[in-house]
């Protein structure tokens, strides 16, 4: 009787170490299976397009968390610290300036869109309206103030010192024929306000999210040979890893591709670059 019942007791004793065993196993498989990425990104495009891939991503055994951001500065912070894998926000010349003054310590991953650069006016119907003295308000950040003031620049508005590009500022204007006025913002600030100016040259993701469309709401659009390329960034040293060539991978499908030019009907651009199309260009910053 007292064999029987060390035999029951021995029996269910390896019942429940094997039941154990399976559940360790089963949960290690499931952790090893999977793969979460957290992304920040500015709310229109990124966010939207990210978005889109969510599911894709997910049948490729990746987790896509999108974690948007309403200002330029802390999606590389974010980045930097560690509290996000990877974000999707910014422009390649942006990108080499903050990263160098910062020192993030940030790569490029790839190139995904363009977001032309426009000036808008609700009191001006074209450039030849604007009147003497107008006041035109600029992003105040280096790269995209620079930008802005070379979009004026090449319609003639303005003329920079010799040598001058992406760092320019209204200091840096040697001849302004018509006076003009700049007040400088914050690129988040300026859809708000704009209607106070004479004009505004806003970034294309701003003022998408305030249902502008440079192609048919600007009195001055930036050229498509524009190399201000919208990149995914990356910690240094993470761009080969597998979750994130996934995500890669997925921001530049055809699936994207069609997607950009059918929800912004020329306000964004596709732009796909490897890393190294993308690293070269910023070798020029």
């Amino acid at each position: 009787m007292k064999n029987k019942h060390k035999r029951k007791s021995l029996l269910i004793t390896i019942v429940v170490v094997l039941s154990v065993l399976l559940l360790v196993t089963a949960g290690c498989d499931k952790k090893k299976g999977e793969t979460k990425i957290v992304v920040g990104a500015t709310p229109s495009p990124h966010a939207e397009i990210l978005n889109e891939i969510v599911e894709d991503l997910a049948k490729e055994g990746v987790t896509l968390e999108v974690r948007e951001f309403n200002d330029y500065k802390t999606p590389n912070i974010a980045l930097s610290d560690g509290d996000i894998d990877a974000n999707f926000f910014q422009h390649i010349p942006y990108f080499v300036t903050e990263n160098r003054e910062g020192k993030f310590g940030l790569e490029i991953l790839g190139g995904v869109h363009v977001e032309p650069m426009a000036l808008y006016s609700t009191k001006h119907a074209s450039l030849e309206d604007l009147p003497d003295g107008a006041e035109i308000m600029v992003p105040n950040d280096t790269t995209n103030e620079g930008r802005a003031l070379l979009i004026l620049q090449e319609a003639g508005l303005i003329k920079l010192k010799e040598g001058v590009t992406i760092t320019a500022t209204p200091k840096d204007i040697e001849d302004n024929p018509k006076n003009l006025k700049f007040t400088e913002l914050e690129a988040a600030a300026i859809p708000s306000a704009y209607q106070d100016a004479d004009g505004a040259v806003i970034n294309g993701n701003y003022a998408i999210e305030h249902g502008l469309n440079p192609v048919k709401d600007a009195i001055l659009i930036e050229g498509s040979s524009s190399p201000y390329v919208n990149i995914v960034a990356v910690k240094d040293g993470r761009a080969s890893e597998e979750a994130l060539q996934k995500l890669l991978k997925a921001l530049q499908s055809d699936k994207i591709k069609t997607f950009i030019e059918g929800k912004y009907d020329g306000a964004v651009i596709p732009a796909f670059q490897s890393k190294e199309t993308a690293d070269k260009l910023g070798a020029d910053y």
